[in-house]
């Protein structure tokens, strides 16, 4: 085993933060590998994108932690493993 795991996550996007690069931060800056599954972003009001984040445990809390320091809300779905 590789020690990955898959968590669902929603993201809840402000309306100031819309435009920036989060899951390309995601990406690049932890390893993590994200699945969106569910998505609705307008660039008048915010939104939210359902997805699943596949990485290891420690990446996946530092990567949670820095997105709240974001200004954008993260809510824990049931789902994956």
């Amino acid at each position: 085993m590789d020690g990955k795991k898959t968590i669902c996550i929603q993201l809840n996007y402000p309306l100031e933060r819309v435009k920036e690069p989060i899951l390309y931060r995601l990406i690049k800056d932890f390893g993590l590998i994200p699945n969106i599954r569910r998505a609705n972003i307008e660039i008048h009001s915010g939104g939210f994108i359902e997805m699943e984040l596949t990485g290891n445990s420690e990446a996946l809390e530092q990567g949670l932690s820095w997105i709240e320091t974001c200004g954008v809300t993260v809510q824990k779905n049931s789902g994956a493993s």
